[in-house]
């Protein structure tokens, strides 16, 4: 029985692997969708983690978490933009998003969706502008994390962006070596601060693995120091035992008050939500839309292999 188990385990983080192995291939991310065969079928099983392509239909799913007691973040999708004309005009996808979205809701992004691929001044320039627009509107801008080899690039803008901005949070990966260090840095500046576990391809030089048992001890010493710091943050994970631990550090209670929320990602994590709500703790869904979806569900699916199976079933299933 313990080989069995040693070859599905060798075989999940085999199969972790290829797919993020499959999100880093930018072509793929035109070609699938727009595949005659294979577009319709990926996009039955991306469904589960996406909104849909167009902002209305990430507004009727933000209607629908309202209602159910939870907030919201929303993103609009893409990264690797390299075209500085395509970065400047997707930038004003977020700025109508800004606009439209119900109060209280917080707008996601990726910055080398809005130009660092092309050079940070690009993408500062470009969220300086939604910065503008999300603090016109009440509401925060949270920036997503990216592979280690743009972290530099991203804490760059963040920290200009600070600089006039006081509603502009970051996102930091637990399994990355230089998370720590990066932390220090961040408790001095405002904004919200996320805290995600990482599912990029990465070498084990510059972060843990998602199977090492070390991912979860650094995740929740992270999660500790940000709770006792009182600052604003999220803890976006959906691991179980990492939130009933954060939860009886927290005293197993919350209110509407506290700087602290539970995150989980759309399709994913609804369970999770409604049992921290339960216990008074503030709770968001994260929303994703756009057309660029192909490598945000590799990601999802490399985060839990298991979940093949189910993309299986849906894309399977008829549209709805």
């Amino acid at each position: 029985m313990s080989d069995i188990l040693t070859v599905t385990e060798e075989t999940s983080a085999r199969a972790a692997q290829i797919l993020r192995g499959l999100a880093l291939d930018e072509d793929l991310k035109w070609r699938v969708p727009e595949d005659p065969l294979l577009g319709p079928l990926a996009r039955r099983a991306a469904r589960r983690f996406v909104a849909g392509e167009t902002l209305d239909a990430a507004l009727e799913r933000v209607t629908e978490i309202i209602a159910s007691g939870h907030r919201a973040s929303v993103e609009y999708m893409g990264e690797s933009c390299r075209d500085s004309r395509r970065a400047v005009a997707e930038t004003g996808v977020f700025v109508d998003a800004a606009r439209r979205l119900a109060p209280g809701v917080s707008i996601s992004l990726d910055l080398s969706h809005i130009g660092l691929a092309v050079g940070e001044d690009l993408a500062f320039d470009n969220a300086t502008r939604i910065a503008e627009a999300t603090a016109g509107a009440g509401r925060e801008l949270m920036i997503s994390a990216e592979g280690s080899e743009r972290t530099d690039a991203v804490l760059s803008v963040h920290r200009r962006l600070c600089q006039r901005f006081a509603h502009v949070g970051i996102t930091v990966q637990a399994r990355l070596h230089r998370t720590e260090a990066d932390l220090g840095a961040l408790l001095d500046l405002p904004g919200r601060i996320r805290l995600v576990k990482g599912a990029f391809l990465e070498p084990e030089s510059v972060a843990c693995t998602r199977e090492d048992p070390a991912l979860a001890a650094a995740y929740l010493r992270y999660a500790e120091l940000l709770a006792d710091s009182g600052r604003p943050c999220s803890f976006a994970t959906h691991d179980w035992e990492l939130i009933g631990r954060i939860d009886r550090h927290l005293g197993g209670t919350g209110h509407d008050g506290v700087p602290w929320e539970f995150e989980t990602l759309l399709g994913l994590g609804r369970d999770r939500l409604d049992a921290m709500a339960a216990k008074g703790h503030p709770t968001r869904e994260y929303v994703v839309f756009g057309t660029e979806w192909w490598l945000y569900v590799c990601n999802r699916l490399a985060e839990d292999p298991r979940r093949l199976f189910q993309a299986i079933v849906d894309a399977a299933s008829p549209e709805a």
